[in-house]
């Protein structure tokens, strides 16, 4: 994996470099390129919370709200210990993409808190969660800005910060937050969304270029709750996971793995320093060959998945690449100077603005439930969700044959028209030129 820390810094700026060539195709008009260039909002703050032990320890957190022109901002929080404020801002950036380019009607938005989460007892895990809610009460609510979960949060820190949200308010107000466990208001089929997304992505685009499931071979970098679900889909689909990697190990069978024995190798002998994180590794001869994480992201594989952090192929890795398609599960996987070179070896990219949007398209499912009252099965979730991928996807890929662009630019094409649409609409400089 490439030196996350290195890069992160340019995390934000990487992002707003793909925008030029985007502008440019559209015509998008000198008022909207304007305002896309700045966050709508940023807020830092500092999180006080009393450990287990009685010592205070003071956490970074960060809300950013990209864009908020189509609607209230949207996007997850992570807990990791390299998230500062470019990442995030560039994180609530691809957000605001994202939502457009499916057709959503949210903003962008994204939140983080600077910490190691696995060095946490649940208490204090707990403690640190509500007290992000305290911090960004004033700037969340269900028109306002809907937190999710992200890298390292999950449905149990969501029905945290949901129940801090309410306690603060004196309300039960479920909209606030998605990804909630199901008994909070969580809607069904959640938290499969992202990987089982990804898969219908894939599919999509097998389809178009036919391409049969059965005879392609998967590795998948990045084994949480999105990689898992992919890589169990997948292989459910008849697609051989012959690989696959968490940030402890990897491990190899050419003739295809187990992948429920893997995760369950996986979690069987966790210690719980908590009961959220899993302790162990993937990376074990017991479930297959052991390789490494760099020996995966060079398999001579037909999808290469990335399902993990940004900036796992960047212009240093990137020729060592073999996979003909990568699939963006994770934000930001490849950054910028990769894209050119993966495009010289004519490695397609079904990017993360299109590929993991699943999870962001449920969590609008369940936004809606909240507000209605009206809950649905997972069934029709999952067909509701497989719809708009589909309806949108089929636009996307037709747009990028037309245009004769890579589907990244075609995504990138398709939302940020929606956006600055929306920005015209509301009055421009050519309103008052004629232009």
């Amino acid at each position: 994996m490439a030196d996350k820390q290195k890069h992160a810094p340019e995390v934000l700026k990487d992002a707003q470099s793909r925008l030029e060539d985007i502008y440019e195709r559209l015509d998008v008009s000198d008022d909207a390129r304007h305002r896309l260039a700045f966050p709508h909002r940023l807020a830092q703050f500092s999180i006080p919370v009393r450990m287990d032990n009685g010592s205070l320890r003071v956490f970074q957190g960060w809300r950013v709200q990209y864009d908020v022109t189509r609607g209230p901002a949207k996007g997850g929080i992570r807990f990791h210990p390299g998230v500062n404020a470019d990442e995030v801002t560039a994180l609530s950036f691809w957000m605001a993409i994202k939502c457009a380019a499916v057709d959503l009607p949210y903003g962008g938005g994204k939140g983080g808190v600077q910490c190691n989460p696995k060095e946490l007892s649940r208490m204090e895990l707990e403690r640190l969660s509500r007290g992000y809610m305290r911090e960004v009460y004033d700037i969340v609510g269900p028109d306002i800005d809907i937190p999710a979960p992200d890298v390292n949060t999950n449905s149990t820190v969501m029905g945290w910060m949901a129940d801090e949200y309410s306690l603060i308010a004196r309300c039960q107000c479920p909209g606030v937050i998605t990804g909630k466990p199901v008994g909070l208001g969580g809607s069904q089929g959640r938290v499969e969304a992202t990987g089982e997304g990804a898969l219908q992505v894939l599919n999509i685009w097998a389809q178009r270029n036919d391409k049969t499931p059965k005879n392609m071979t998967v590795a998948v970098q990045g084994f949480g709750n999105a990689g898992y679900h992919f890589a169990r889909a997948a292989a459910r689909e008849g697609y051989k996971v012959v690989a696959v990697s968490d940030s402890k190990g990897a491990v190899y069978a050419k003739e295809g793995l187990d992948v429920e024995a893997v995760y369950q190798h996986k979690n069987e002998t966790r210690e719980l320093k908590g009961i959220i994180y899993c302790e162990d590794s993937v990376g074990d001869e017991e479930v297959g060959k052991r390789i490494d994480n760099a020996d995966l992201l060079a398999l001579d594989v037909d999808v290469l998945a990335l399902a993990a952090l940004e900036n796992a192929i960047t212009d240093e890795n990137a020729r060592a690449v073999k996979a003909q398609v990568i699939l963006e599960i994770a934000n930001g996987p490849v950054t910028a100077a990769a894209d050119d070179i993966l495009e010289e070896q004519q490695i397609t990219i079904l990017p993360d603005v299109l590929a993991n949007t699943g999870g962001v398209i449920v969590s609008y499912f369940e936004w809606i439930q909240n507000r209605t009252g009206d809950y649905w099965k997972a069934e029709k979730v999952g067909q509701r969700m497989q719809e708009r991928i589909s309806e949108q996807a089929d636009l996307i890929f037709a747009l990028a044959e037309e245009q004769k662009v890579s589907p990244r630019t075609a995504t990138y094409m398709q939302g940020i028209k929606r956006i600055t649409e929306a920005m015209d609409h509301r009055g421009s400089q050519r309103f008052f030129t004629g232009d």
